[in-house]
């Protein structure tokens, strides 16, 4: 991959004038790159969707993954709890006769009755709410979900904060010891380190304005010396290495 070429001040312009909205990385199409999951979380999603007859998409971000899916169950239910993303998963979905609803990542407490849904899935979640997720599970459902892993972009968070603590609250077998504990048995757990480029400074601002728990306090006026010092490592060694980590979890709920 090429570096994007421009001074560090115009990089950081356009990037921060990009609305963001969703779940929606495509301005970063030339500037940014990351490895995909070998177990392609979309095709199983479809598959999984083909089988069941309810669907609940958690944390559904603007609906983008549903939206791929070439067959929706008769009853699909997404939930979010930003407005712009609401608004935009409701442009998407409900054309597709799919119903959005409020939830509240900090209230774990799902606005569904018990039995609900034969599929419960969620792509890089914020939180899990798995005691909710089993209660809203009819017995016999399925969990689907890839989230991100422990240590994900280590090396910008730490260009930026510095050396990070060797733990991580994102470890696949804290999921799997808490869907345990919530009363799922677990069908499949995977991990995988993907690497992932910047071509330019602009990119990695976009990204930590997209994915804010990378650098939590991030903002170009507190980090812009740092962001500097980006621009000037990609403009003499090209673009930034990192590597992304993510996890998949399949459980079911027992009859």
């Amino acid at each position: 991959m090429k570096i994007v070429e421009g001074s560090c001040e115009e990089l950081i312009e356009e990037a921060e004038a990009v609305p963001i909205e969703g779940w929606d990385f495509s301005w970063l199409n030339g500037r940014a790159t990351e490895e995909r999951p070998r177990w392609g979380y979309s095709g199983l999603l479809a598959e999984r969707a083909k089988e069941v007859s309810s669907l609940l998409d958690l944390q559904t971000g603007g609906g983008e993954l549903l939206d791929q899916l070439p067959r929706l169950p008769p009853l699909t239910v997404a939930t979010e709890g930003w407005e712009p993303n609401m608004r935009r998963a409701a442009r998407r979905l409900h054309p597709r006769r799919a119903w959005v609803v409020a939830a509240r990542d900090d209230r774990p407490t799902l606005p569904f009755g018990a039995g609900t849904f034969d599929l419960i899935v969620s792509r890089h979640p914020v939180v899990t709410p798995w005691d909710e997720v089993v209660r809203v599970l009819r017995p016999g459902g399925r969990y689907l979900s890839q989230q991100v892993g422990p240590h994900s972009m280590r090396e910008v968070t730490e260009f930026f904060m510095g050396s990070q603590p060797a733990t991580s609250p994102r470890s696949p077998e804290l999921a799997r010891g808490k869907a345990v504990t919530a009363g799922l048995r677990i069908e499949e757990l995977k991990t995988e380190r993907l690497r992932a480029t910047f071509a330019d400074v602009g990119a990695v601002v976009y990204f930590l304005r997209l994915v804010i728990w990378t650098v939590p306090d991030f903002s170009v006026e507190k980090y812009r010396d740092r962001l500097t010092a980006m621009h000037r490592e990609i403009t003499v060694n090209g673009p930034f290495v990192a590597h992304a980590t993510r996890f998949l979890i399949e459980a079911t709920k027992p009859v």
